[in-house]
This record gives structure tokens, sequence and C-alpha cells, in this order.
């Protein structure tokens, strides 16, 4: 069986409906995965994740876990899936965001990255190699290749030797992993990232070095850090035009559920963004009607549902009245309530896109559906 089935294509757009294999289930995409960067999805237990939320797949941060708890540990463990309990796929990012987010504090050069920890000072080093051998460790079904994040904003020079530079190490990722095998007796895929800010020629050139190196499915890295939501667009139309059809195309780090609808009709499969807990956790909230803050007065007595539109992501009992309550008494509860909505509301909807697709009216569902969301209420 191959990796990845591609099952329907929407007549009137390139969104897509398929199937990932891995040997910790099957992932129906599109799909959106949670992401639980330190081996948790913030505020979110397990079973809700499983149940509630209905996760597929979800992601973890080799950069985070390689400091705390670190790799010894989870080999002890018998990888991150053991330690954490979780039974389904997890894929997990390379650090390369890292190396565009801790700009102050690394220094990159040919061979790698050095970084000041976070937490200590003190100094890290991360090459190609050793982020396989980690992410080897860490036990991920998907992993990515280590990159360079370029800032949406970059200048061209810059923006070609970035580009340059991660598909040397692209090189070596490949080597490294194709060299060594999976620690825990189940079969690791490996991601390469296309890359080339907001270029399109140096996009058409990544994405089609990329192609032929014929890997298991492919990520769109280096979107949504800057540029402009219409460039974004712009450069994932270039990239999917150039991939094949027959690989998974996981869009990195977006974004809002338009961002995720405009995404899914340019043909990508899967997603991540932390915007679900992070906006939870701020008291907003996504629902089939609209963008609400809870934290707003107009809530105080609403003692509706927080989303009444039909599909309920929480329990009926807690009203817009008493989640404003709770994050307005700093209640941890409130925080998870939301962030629970906001998820399971994600999950929802690349559910509700991918059935459209098979049923053939995607278009017009999402047209629609656009138009709804998008309102701030």
């Amino acid at each position: 069986m191959s990796f990845f089935e591609l099952k329907h294509t929407d007549l009137n757009s390139s969104a897509r409906a398929g199937i990932v294999h891995t040997d910790h289930g099957d992932i129906r995409t599109p799909i959106f995965m949670p992401v639980g960067t330190v081996g948790t999805v913030k505020g979110v237990q397990r079973r809700e994740l499983e149940e509630d939320i209905k996760a597929q797949i979800i992601l973890g941060n080799t950069y985070h876990l390689y400091l705390r708890p670190g790799t010894a540990i989870l080999r002890q463990a018998g990888g991150l899936h053991r330690f954490e309990g979780w039974t389904r796929p997890i894929l997990t990012d390379s650090g390369g965001y890292q190396v565009f987010s801790l700009a102050g504090i690394r220094k990159m050069k040919e061979e790698g990255v050095t970084f000041s920890s976070h937490i200590d000072g003190r100094k890290l080093f991360f090459s190609p190699e050793n982020v396989m051998d980690i992410e080897r460790e860490i036990g991920a079904d998907i992993m990515m290749a280590f990159d360079e994040c370029t800032p949406g904003t970059a200048d061209y020079r810059y923006a070609k030797e970035s580009m340059e530079r991660t598909h040397r190490w692209l090189d070596r990722c490949i080597a490294r992993f194709d060299s060594t095998e999976g620690i825990y007796g189940y079969q690791q895929h490996l991601f390469p990232i296309v890359q080339g800010c907001v270029y399109p020629d140096l996009r058409q050139e990544a994405a089609k070095r990329l192609r032929d190196l014929d890997r298991d499915g492919y990520a769109i890295g280096g979107l949504a850090v800057g540029e402009p939501e219409e460039k974004m667009y712009e450069m994932i139309e270039v990239v999917n035009d150039i991939l094949p059809e027959n690989k998974p195309r996981y869009l990195m780090g977006v974004g809002t559920p338009w961002n995720i609808l405009q995404a899914i009709e340019r043909g990508v499969d899967m997603f991540d963004c932390v915007m679900p807990t992070r906006n939870g956790r701020n008291g907003m909230i996504f629902t089939q009607n609209g963008v609400m803050n809870m934290r707003n007065k107009k809530w105080e007595s609403d003692f509706g549902e927080l989303d009444p539109s039909g599909t309920s992501f929480v329990d009926h009992q807690y009203s817009r009245a008493y989640v404003r309550h709770l994050i307005h008494s700093d209640e941890m509860l409130g925080l998870e309530i939301l962030s629970i909505h906001n998820l399971a509301f994600y999950l929802w909807l690349v559910g509700e896109a991918r059935q459209h697709i098979i049923e053939g009216d995607f278009k017009v569902w999402k047209e629609n559906m656009m138009q709804r969301i998008t309102t701030r209420l």
C-alpha cells in the first residue's frame, strides 16, 4: 500500500481528498493537526483530543523536545508516542522555524546552527545530521527536513541564498535519513520543505528540485511569516502546480480557518497552527457564524450556546455568559473550554471540506462558508 492515496479531486478547483497511511493509523485529508510542541497540546487532555476534538495526528517540536525532556528520556520511554500515551500518528517539525524565530540568539553557518537555549542559555548545535538523529529518537511518523525559514520580507538575494542553503542541508538530511533506521520498530517518513520566500521563480526552482527527489510527501514552508495573504495564496498555487499529485502536501504553520479553506482550494492536504489554542487562551473563538471575542461585555448576560449553529464542540451547558465569566476570572477551565472548542471547530471544518470535495460541491460550500466564518460577531 502506498503512503498516500488520492481519492477525490474537486471538479471546479484543485481541492483534494485522500488518505495518508502510517504505521500508527490512517489520516484522512484534508486534515488539521493540533500542535503539541513539548509533548502536549496546551490545556487539552488526551481523551479530549481523541473523543471530543477527534484529532487524527498531532505535532511535536524537535527543538523544544530536545531541550525538555531530552532525547535520553524519550528513548527510555520508547519514543514520544509512549511518553505521552498517544497511539495515533505524530509529525515533528525540524527546528528550522527556530532558525527564523530565535534570530537574536543563534548563529548560522554552512555546518548548521548554534543556538542559545531559551531555558538556561546553554549552547546548542543543530545540523542536518543530528536533527535527523533527534527526530529518529523522538519517533515521529513524519519527520521534517532541517531548513531555514526565510522571513516573508527578505530581499531576493537573501531568499535565494537561504533557499540554496536549505537544499544543501536537505541533501545531508536525506543521506542521514536513508542511512539509518527507525528505533522503535515502525516506519518513519521524511518530508522536504519548499522554500523561496515570495519569489515565484525561487518557489518554482525549489518545487522542481524537491519533486525530482521523489520523497513520500512535501511541505511548503516560509509562508505566513510577514507576507500579505494574497502573496501566500499565489505561492501555494505556484508550488502545487509543480509538486506531484500523488504525494501529500503540507502547508506549515497556517493559519486562520479562512486561510485553510483557501489553501484547500489550491490543493493543500495537511495543516497545523497554534492559532486555535493560542486564540482560545486569549478569549477568542471561531464559530460557524463568525469570530467571537469572549471578553466583550455583549456576552455578559448571553446564556446561549457558544456555537448554536447545529454543531456543538463543547458541552451544551457552557453558555457564553458562563465562559465569559471564567475568562474574566482567569479560571483555567475557561481557557480549556475555548481551546477544545477551537480545535474541534478546525477539525470539523476540514472534515466538512473533505465531505464536500467527495460530494462534488466544494466550491459552492466553500464560498458560503467563507462569508460566514469571517464575520466578526
